[in-house]
Order: C-alpha cells, then sequence, then structure tokens
C-alpha cells in the first residue's frame, strides 16, 4: 500500500516519517480519547500507550466511537476497544494498553514524545500537566462541558490547549486558577454527569490531531505561538482564545529545572 498516505503527501516524507515514529500516550479512552485513538491511526501513528481503567458502559455508546453494543455486554475494557479500532486502520501499529488511570502508572510517560489528556475534572488536568512538565513532555489538552442555568438554553463549551515544557501552562492561560480547583467537588458539569456528545468531541479531537500534525511537521509554519482552542457549540465555532496573546511565553508554575519523578497524593 505505497500509496496510502499520497493524500496527506502535503506533509512531506519527513513530515509522514515524524508521524510514524512518534510515541503517544492517550490519557483516558472515554468520547474524546476514543477519537483521538482512530483519527491517529488513520494519520499513521504506529506506536501508541493508552490508559483507561473503565469497561464499556450502556452510556458511552452515545460519544465512544471504539465501541459497539456487544462490548457492553461483554464489558470490554476501553484499552482494549481502543486497540481493536487502531489494529483495524493499523495493523502494524504497537499498543501498550494500561488498563488504570495514568496516575497509576506515570513513570510509563517518561517514555513517550507527547501526551494526549482527554480527562474529566479541573484537579486531574493539574496533576497530568505537572507529570508532562517534569518530564519534559508536550500535553495536548481538550475537553468539553454543558452548562445550564435556569431560564437559559444549556450552553456547550470546550477547549484544546497545547502545554509546552518551558512556556504558558494552563494555569498561565487562566484555564486552571483556584475558584475552579475549590469547586471541583461540585462536578464538571451541570446537565447530569459530565454531559459529553460526539458531534463536539469529534470538532475538539479533530483540532488537537490538527496541532499534533502541525507541531511534528510544521506543516503551516504558524505554529510559533501558544495554543488555546475555545470551542462554543452552540454557535459551531472554534477559535483562538482571545486573552492568549496577552499571556506571558515564561511560566512561573513550572520551573524547567524541576524535573524527575512526580509525587502525587490521593485527594
Amino acid at each position: 500500500m505505497k500509496d496510502r498516505f499520497k493524500r496527506q503527501g502535503f506533509l512531506g516524507e519527513a513530515g509522514q516519517w515524524a508521524i510514524e515514529h512518534v510515541r503517544v500516550a492517550i490519557c483516558g479512552l472515554g468520547g474524546g480519547g476514543s477519537i483521538l485513538a482512530a483519527l491517529l491511526a488513520h494519520l499513521g501513528v504506529l506506536d501508541f500507550v493508552l490508559f483507561d481503567g473503565d469497561v464499556a458502559e450502556a452510556w458511552n455508546l452515545n460519544r465512544t466511537i471504539t465501541l459497539t453494543e456487544a462490548d457492553i455486554a461483554a464489558q470490554t475494557l476501553k484499552t482494549d476497544a481502543a486497540e481493536r479500532r487502531i489494529k483495524k486502520v493499523r495493523s502494524a501499529a504497537r499498543v501498550e494498553k494500561n488498563a488504570c488511570r495514568w496516575q497509576d502508572r506515570p513513570e510509563v510517560l517518561r517514555s513517550c514524545d507527547l501526551a494526549f489528556g482527554s480527562i474529566d475534572g479541573f484537579q486531574e488536568r493539574d496533576e497530568l500537566e505537572k507529570t508532562c512538565r517534569r518530564f519534559l513532555l508536550p500535553l495536548i489538552d481538550l475537553g468539553m462541558d454543558v452548562r445550564t442555568l435556569k431560564g437559559h438554553r444549556p450552553r456547550m463549551a470546550g477547549q484544546v490547549i497545547l502545554s509546552m515544557p518551558g512556556e504558558a501552562c494552563m494555569w498561565c492561560m487562566g484555564f486552571l486558577d483556584d475558584e475552579k480547583m475549590a469547586l471541583e467537588d461540585q462536578r464538571y458539569g451541570d446537565a447530569g454527569d459530565n454531559p459529553q456528545v460526539v458531534w463536539a468531541l469529534s470538532h475538539l479531537a479533530s483540532s488537537a490531531v490538527g496541532v499534533f500534525v502541525d507541531l511534528l511537521t510544521d506543516w503551516t509554519g504558524l505554529l510559533r505561538e501558544r495554543v488555546q482552542l475555545v470551542y462554543r457549540g452552540n454557535e459551531g465555532t472554534i477559535n483562538p482564545c482571545r486573552r492568549l496573546p496577552y499571556v506571558s511565553r515564561e511560566c512561573p508554575h513550572h520551573p524547567l529545572d524541576q524535573v524527575g519523578e512526580p509525587r502525587l497524593r490521593a485527594v
């Protein structure tokens, strides 16, 4: 299948080589993570590290594209379902499955070149970013939320953030702050348990993969600044955060000399 990737030949031979030789971690294989796994396999990624300890549940089917109805009955692990989907697209792919939360095996991330975070809640995002910073690992975070105020229609929002070691972090960008961390116990949304839908997650996952490709191949020549994309689901738009040009490039929260194994504590 020598012509397999000719339609993305604009990325160049070096670009396709980079895609096929990068080791990618996906932390969380629910809605967004499952879409990431499929998109990266189609793109040509060959080396995956997957983290998720959950099995298939009926309420996963509205958004998790690696699962089927048969998986619900069999209580298939999400890591197994993601591997199956990857292998059907890219039979030569190497898939390391960790049927657990990434916090249970954070040292595995050290072997990766880049991580995607598709996880719930602000505390876990903070922990993952800290870990990636200590391993000097680029992190691409994506997530969505639906909030409902009395007397108003639901509002859908989301984000794609590139967190690069040595540059602005999610605290610098204002996505994480003390108020959000303090409100963590009130869950990550108001319309049920973390409401998510496949069309919004598809937008976000596709945008995250676009950032990934540009980071690896520099095909646009434009990825020279920080990345914080804001998704407004009611309007169907994804745009750069307007605050970002005013955010300092230097990060005071994660000094580059603070590297090595992180210490995580249960909360």
